[in-house]
């Protein structure tokens, strides 16, 4: 069996209509018996003799919603999946409002190659359905289905659900980034074919390339589409970024031309103020980079990288009470920035709260290690990890 039978009793079995109160007539008497042997067979962990016993049920009472579904439900955990089909739809024409024998009808009818039907019972089930384990089963049961059909943006639309529902379980994430690659290759194949030769093409490309640490192509390509399209001010934001993780004085003196003229063409981009800031605290010129930060709180109150430059800023002001609660937000916005925890471990010291200090140091340590161990699988998959977060103390 793909599961318990007290796991299918707690989800799916209905008992309420099986016990009849005795009847004179012997169909009646027959039905009861049926009933109370099934019941004795499921309890003595015999699925087969149940199944028996309620399909001698059902030729009886061929109108008793709940064992039609209670048979269904049996039948689909034996892997009798067209037989589970037939009698879950019996089961549901009669009672529509069935959530869990409607998600397991979808299940049964995806196993028989009936996605259609799949789909649709899934659908309509899906977002009934309380329990949260048997949500995330149905969720996954109708994202194979979707793809199976090519409906990504059904699929992308239960994926984002899911996400909500079970943030750190390993087959939504997988799931959600096999529907979301499929999504980009789609979207990207769509691009080469209407606009090959465009601005937004060679973006994309760059895209691509600086995922698999190819900097000096992906570079080269931004700059291509800045040729086609010098005003868009995130093409250059993005080259900016791109530069500036350049050790060489001419990329950085680049960056920093790339963000300003970025800033020029949309100045409501907060992401290039921000970084205006970090270059400024670079070159320890406090007043410029504080006045930077702020700015970008102005527009942006919950960009953790802002509120994290103004924690370090006020720092190196000697100002660790104001710093802390930058640097506090920061963490809560992000919390797996290991040089975040950091500098709040080094302020909470400052500040004279020992644990406090000792704890955040400590997930310092610990997300550092976890850093190390996501570069080494990048590494394997040559892909670069980009901006993550700085995972080193630095002295800024």
């Amino acid at each position: 069996m793909m599961t318990s039978l007290r796991l299918i009793a707690a989800g799916f079995l209905l008992f309420s209509g099986l016990l009849f109160a005795q009847q004179a007539n012997d169909k009646a008497q027959q039905i009861a018996l049926h009933a109370r042997q099934a019941q004795q067979d499921l309890q003595e962990k015999r699925p087969d003799l149940a199944i028996s016993e309620f399909r001698a049920l059902v030729a009886l009472d061929p109108g008793n919603v709940d064992a039609c579904g209670n048979l269904g439900v049996l039948e689909y955990f034996q892997g009798q999946y067209a037989d589970a089909t037939r009698d879950l739809r019996a089961a549901l024409s009669m009672k529509p409002d069935l959530w869990k024998i409607q998600a397991l009808l979808g299940m049964s009818e995806k196993r028989i190659g009936e996605n259609l039907k799949s789909q649709a019972d899934l659908s309509s089930a899906f977002p009934q359905l309380k329990e949260q384990k048997l949500r995330v089963q149905t969720g996954l049961a109708l994202i194979e289905v979707d793809y199976t059909l090519n409906d990504l943006a059904k699929a992308a639309e239960v994926v984002n659900v899911l996400r909500q529902i079970e943030p750190a379980d390993p087959d939504v994430l997988y799931t959600s980034y096999r529907i979301y690659s499929e999504l980009s290759n789609e979207a990207m194949l769509s691009l080469a074919m209407v606009a090959p030769d465009s601005a937004r093409m060679h973006q994309l490309m760059a895209h691509e390339l600086a995922r698999q640490a190819k900097d000096d192509s992906a570079i080269a390509n931004y700059r291509e589409a800045l040729k086609l399209n010098p005003q868009r001010a995130d093409i250059h934001y993005e080259l900016a970024e791109m530069l500036f993780t350049q050790s060489s004085p001419a990329a950085q003196s680049e960056a920093e031309h790339e963000y300003e003229t970025a800033l020029k063409e949309d100045p409501f981009d907060e992401k290039s103020v921000c970084r205006l800031g970090d270059i400024a605290l670079k070159r320890s010129n406090l007043k410029v980079a504080h006045d930077y930060y702020a700015h970008a709180l102005e527009m942006q109150p919950n960009d953790a990288d802002a509120n994290f430059g103004m924690g370090k800023v006020l720092m190196s002001m000697q100002d660790p009470h104001n710093a802390e609660q930058y640097l506090e937000r920061a963490v809560q916005i992000e919390p797996f920035n290991a040089a975040t925890h950091y500098r709040l471990g080094i302020v909470d010291r400052e500040l004279g709260r020992t644990e406090d200090s000792r704890r955040e140091l400590a997930e310092f340590e610990r997300l550092k290690k976890m850093k190390t161990h996501l570069a080494d699988v990048y590494q394997q998959m040559r892909l670069s990890p980009g901006k993550s977060g700085d995972s080193e103390p630095d002295t800024n």
